[in-house]
């Protein structure tokens, strides 16, 4: 089916009024996207922020009247005509043309991320199957993938684990393939439960292993290793918890931080851990340590 789409440039104070106009002109979707290169890094919680210049984006069937659309929007911004261009959408298999995208991710020396549609580059090695989906984490993100690949160069053998905001499970999940013996999967979303769980079964994980839990639910057991790969706020906040879900002697490991954030959240920590270095990719950090 083709479409069109009808391309706005917004400053963030009259997004949301265009959004409604859009809708109410017949858009089927409406998308931002940023306009400047302006990161949104950390937005507080429940929070959706716009980037100051927003590039606002409506779909419509190619059938509609660009000239009655344009007409409408502009009645309805007060007259207001906003910096708009018509473009048309190819028609294609999206589906299928997103997945040639996705590819298997290698994450260490043992372990790979691989979709479910692809065969693993290596069958002999500790694939994980995940495909995009609910909830957040497919092993791409730098935050990701520095958790991914200190789980395959540590030692997990009938080790437990926390996986405090646990999105798709992934962390979880990897590190119960690399010989964890149990899992705790912890989130605030009853999505990412929903995924992690549904990943487990993807991976033949039997359900006792990967327990998981909304935070207020969840057990206050102490287990060898806690992960936590949120964002830098909620980690400095939680560093009490955290510390108290982690047995003496066992391991931490931080993530969702820029650069700038570490010495912050390292600070947070200091009274019961003692850190390794901070590992970086991009501008993105990952802190591991171990609990005196």
């Amino acid at each position: 089916m083709p479409w069109l789409q009808l391309i706005i440039n917004s400053s963030r104070q009259s997004a949301e009024s265009i959004e409604d106009a859009l809708l109410n002109s017949g858009a089927v979707s409406v998308t931002f996207e940023d306009n400047a290169d302006q990161p949104i890094l950390e937005p507080a919680l429940g929070e959706t922020p716009l980037w100051q210049q927003t590039r606002i984006t409506g779909l419509f069937d190619a059938g509609i009247s660009t000239e009655r659309v344009t007409h409408q929007l502009t009645e309805q911004l007060g007259g207001q005509r906003p910096d708009y261009r018509w473009s048309p959408l190819e028609d294609r298999d999206w589906e299928r043309e997103w997945m040639q995208h996705y590819q298997p991710i290698r994450c260490g020396k043992r372990l790979w991320i691989c979709p479910s549609w692809l065969a693993p580059p290596e069958p002999s090695s500790i694939n994980m199957l995940l495909d995009p989906g609910l909830a957040f984490g497919t092993g791409t993100h730098p935050t990701t993938f520095l958790c991914l690949q200190w789980l395959d160069g540590i030692e997990l053998a009938g080790k437990t684990v926390t996986d405090y905001g646990c999105g798709s499970g992934i962390l979880a999940i990897a590190a119960l393939l690399l010989g964890a013996d149990s899992a705790n999967c912890i989130d605030i979303d009853h999505q990412a439960l929903l995924a992690t769980a549904d990943n487990a079964l993807r991976n033949k994980l039997a359900p006792e292993k990967v327990l998981t839990y909304l935070p207020e639910q969840a057990p206050q057991v102490a287990t060898d290793l806690v992960i936590a790969n949120i964002l830098a706020g909620p980690l400095v906040s939680l560093a009490p918890k955290l510390s108290a879900l982690t047995l003496s002697g066992g391991a931490l490991c931080l993530s969702g931080i820029i650069d700038t954030q570490a010495d912050e959240v390292m600070s947070a920590y200091a009274p019961w851990f003692d850190f390794d270095p901070p590992a970086s990719r991009e501008q993105w950090v990952r802190l591991t340590a171990i609990k005196r």
